[in-house]
């Protein structure tokens, strides 16, 4: 039996059974060999490939950038890297390839070997899309823990909802019937009433109570990141964006999301938040695909929304979407009656945080608070209190001194309703009754003339019988 071999015709076989795809190229990239296999993987045959150039083919390295390659090899004699193929179909596929340098009777060559690597790159981006879920995931239960911690917080703060007035059970009742729905709500009312704790209210009692209640407070956001804070941003978004950033809506998802002091946000940002209650889905900033999410919207402000609205400062059509349940929060001076359980709850829970006990509360001192007007409302009872508990000595509760802090002061005897219809008075008085046209009421007031006359109507201002015609 013949052992001898001929080696040019073993290494000829070994590279036509080879698994892996194989070029020889030379200095300028044409193909002058290809294996069985390199003929499989991209759809061509042989003569078709002897007639190509290795830039057909690896779209990543086009001629300048091929020489950069064979440089490479020459120096270091092997380079292992990944690229992509385009098969005849004009399909590209991730390879990975090793490139050898040698020569051959005196002729420098190179020769690629190359393989198919869709599926590890397949793998290694579910990996890396579930290590990015999990990411997102722990960020947005740590987020989810810091507004749960700051909830405890206000909680342990304000407590329940206090009070057995007529006005409170009205707004109370409102909370009832609403709460099962997942219409959104709009609070209305001066500052310091309690309209966080109407939302909250509206939360516990909503089917939503075992998920987030993520409070925003429009206010104290700069309207340079209020769009950020509200809608989240992805890495790189803008400058100083290291890292992914979930929005507030996107925390209360499946929860309630409450945004208070609505009317602050700025006019080019509205169009954004009625598209996001429209369409149930919100985008990220610098994100390519939206996110659907199912909060329960919860509004609050202290201004005259509509008169925001007539004046321009306020959607219209953002309004209607908010404004589908109104409650309106009756400020404290309307509900007196309240005054006394709020003074000892507040009592209650006041002088255990200062460690201090208080045990008589005189009529005089009730009869003080009682007839106090309250500008600050519930808020500026509750900081009354908690100074005079501060200040008072022998277990009694003194505000004598708490008042004389507001001494400079004089007493409100009229709401803001009653100032505006003063304040209207006095301008139409200044132009003799005359709504519209040069120096008229309305051009004075900086508002529409149907404006002014729609608050007129509102605030129940009617022309003297003896003026002439209120517009030209």
């Amino acid at each position: 039996m013949n052992n001898l071999i001929n080696s040019n015709n073993l290494t000829l076989a070994t590279i036509e059974q080879a698994r892996d795809g194989i070029f020889w190229l030379d200095k300028d990239g044409k193909i002058f060999m290809a294996n069985s296999a390199a003929c499989d993987f991209l759809g061509y045959s042989k003569e078709e490939l002897l007639t190509m150039n290795i830039s057909q083919i690896d779209i990543d390295y086009p001629p300048d950038k091929f020489q950069e390659l064979w440089n490479r090899v020459e120096r270091d004699k092997k380079y292992k890297f990944e690229a992509r193929h385009k098969r005849k179909n004009g399909f590209l596929y991730p390879v990975e390839i090793v490139v050898y340098y040698v020569t051959y009777e005196n002729r420098a060559l190179q020769c690629a070997f190359f393989r198919d690597i869709t599926e590890k790159k397949e793998t290694e981006f579910n990996l890396r899309t579930a290590l990015e879920e999990v990411t997102l995931l722990k960020s947005k239960l740590e987020d989810e823990n810091k507004y749960l911690k700051k909830e405890i917080k206000l909680n342990s703060d304000f407590g329940e909802i206090v009070g057995q007035s007529k006005a409170l059970k009205e707004v109370l009742k409102k909370v009832e019937q609403v709460a099962h729905t997942d219409v959104n709500v709009i609070i209305l009312g001066e500052t310091g009433t309690g309209k966080e704790l109407i939302a909250r209210a509206l939360h516990n009692l909503s089917q939503r109570k075992e998920r987030a209640f993520i409070p925003v407070n429009c206010a104290s956001l700069p309207s340079g990141l209020i769009e950020s804070e509200l809608f989240g941003f992805e890495k790189g978004a803008f400058t100083g964006a290291n890292s992914r950033k979930i929005g507030r809506f996107e925390l209360a998802d499946k929860g309630t999301i409450f945004l208070d002091e609505i009317t602050e946000i700025p006019i080019e940002v509205q169009s954004k938040l009625l598209r996001v209650l429209q369409e149930n889905e919100i985008e990220r900033l610098g994100g390519i695909k939206p996110i659907k999410f199912n909060a329960r919207l919860i509004s609050a402000t202290n201004k005259d929304i509509v008169d925001l609205v007539e004046k321009g400062f306020f959607r219209e059509d953002l309004y209607y979407r908010l404004n589908v349940f109104p409650i309106e929060v009756p400020p404290l001076r309307e509900r007196k009656e309240d005054i006394p359980p709020l003074v000892n709850f507040f009592i209650d829970r006041l002088s255990q945080k200062l460690g201090k006990k208080i045990d008589y509360v005189s009529e005089k001192t009730i009869h003080q608070l009682t007839n106090y007007s309250w500008p600050g409302n519930i808020r500026e009872l509750k900081n009354i209190i908690e100074r005079a508990i501060i200040l008072s000595n022998n277990n009694k509760l003194i505000v004598d001194e708490c008042f004389a802090h507001f001494a400079p002061r004089k007493k409100i005897t009229t709401n803001l309703f009653e100032n505006e219809k003063q304040h209207i008075l006095k301008i139409l008085e200044q132009s003799s009754w005359k709504v519209s046209g040069k120096n008229g009421a309305a051009e004075l007031l900086g508002l529409k003339p149907t404006t002014l006359e729609a608050r007129m109507k509102k605030l129940g201002i009617h022309r003297p019988s003896h003026t002439s015609t209120l517009s030209e």
